[in-house]
C-alpha cells in the first residue's frame, strides 16, 4: 500500500497483491477465474497435515474426537526456497510453514507492484501480519529431544512480521497482529491507519493460516462450532457450523 504524498482524501492504494489459497490458486487471476465459476474448495485433511483417522469420528460426537474432517486446504506448505532468503536447512526446518510463505507471498506482492526490494531498504515501510495459529511451535515441543537452536524463533507468531522486515531491511512499525478469526481484517485495519497518519509511506499487509494439529479440529467440535456437513452457509437457515481452511495472502 502506498500513501501518495500523504494525500489529503485520504487515498491509499494497493499496488501490488499475491495470495495461495486452497484449490491451487495462486494468483489474483485464478482467484477471480475460481469466484466467477462459484468452484466449491473445501475438502478433507490431506495426509501430510496428519492422520485424520486417529482424531476424527463422522459417525457421533465423541469426547476427544472431532466429527469433521472437511477444510479447505494449500497444494503444499512444505516447499521453500531456503536458500534465496540466505536461511539455512536447519533453521528453515524449524520454521513454522506460516513464516515461510509469509516471506515467498511477500517478494510476489512487491514484485506485482514492480517495487524493487533494494529500494525499501532502510526506509520506514512498515510490516503488519494477521496471524493466530501457533500449532508448529506447539507440535515441536512435544518432540524435546528434536529442539534445537532455531525452534522458539520458528514457531514464535510474534517473529512472522519480524522476519519480513529483517529480509528486507525494513524500518517501520514490524507487528503480528492475532484477533483470532479476524487477524488479517485488524492487520490490514492497522496498515491503512499507518498509511493514513504518515508514519510509513510504504506497508506490508499479510494474513496466513495453516492448519497441521488435529486438536483444533477436536476442541472446535467439542464446543459443536464446525459443521457437520462441511460446507459454509453464511447468512442462511441452512447453517450448521463453519469449515475451517488455509489461506496466506500479502499486499504492498
Amino acid at each position: 500500500m502506498w500513501d501518495e504524498a500523504k494525500s489529503t482524501d485520504g487515498a491509499i492504494a494497493v499496488v501490488g497483491a499475491a495470495c495461495r489459497l486452497p484449490g491451487g490458486i495462486g494468483d489474483l487471476d485464478q482467484l477471480w477465474a475460481t469466484l466467477r465459476q462459484g468452484r466449491d474448495l473445501a475438502g478433507e485433511v490431506p495426509d501430510d497435515r496428519f492422520e485424520a483417522s486417529r482424531f476424527v469420528d463422522t459417525s457421533m460426537p465423541r469426547p476427544g474426537k472431532s466429527y469433521t474432517a472437511a477444510g479447505g486446504f494449500l497444494d503444499d506448505v512444505a516447499g521453500f526456497d531456503a536458500a534465496y532468503f540466505g536461511i539455512s536447512p536447519k533453521e528453515a526446518s524449524r520454521m513454522d510453514p506460516q513464516h515461510r510463505l509469509l516471506l515467498e507471498l511477500a517478494v510476489e506482492a512487491l514484485d506485482d507492484a514492480g517495487i524493487v526490494p533494494e529500494h525499501l531498504s532502510g526506509t520506514d515501510t512498515a510490516v503488519y501480519v494477521g496471524v493466530s495459529d501457533t500449532s508448529y511451535g506447539g507440535l515441536q515441543m512435544m518432540m524435546p529431544q528434536d529442539v534445537n537452536a532455531y525452534t522458539m524463533s520458528g514457531g514464535a507468531s510474534s517473529i512472522s512480521a519480524n522476519r519480513l522486515s529483517h529480509f528486507f531491511d525494513l524500518r517501520g512499525p514490524s507487528m503480528a497482529v492475532d484477533t483470532a478469526c479476524s487477524s488479517s481484517l485488524v492487520a490490514l485495519d492497522r496498515a491503512c491507519r499507518t498509511l493514513l497518519d504518515g508514519s510509513s509511506r510504504v506497508v506490508l499487509s499479510a494474513g496466513v493460516n495453516v492448519l497441521l494439529s488435529p486438536y483444533h479440529y477436536v476442541g472446535f467440535s467439542q464446543a459443536a462450532m464446525l459443521s457437520p456437513s462441511g460446507r459454509c452457509a453464511s447468512f442462511s437457515a441452512a447453517a450448521d457450523g463453519f469449515v475451517r481452511t488455509e489461506e496466506a495472502a500479502s499486499s504492498s
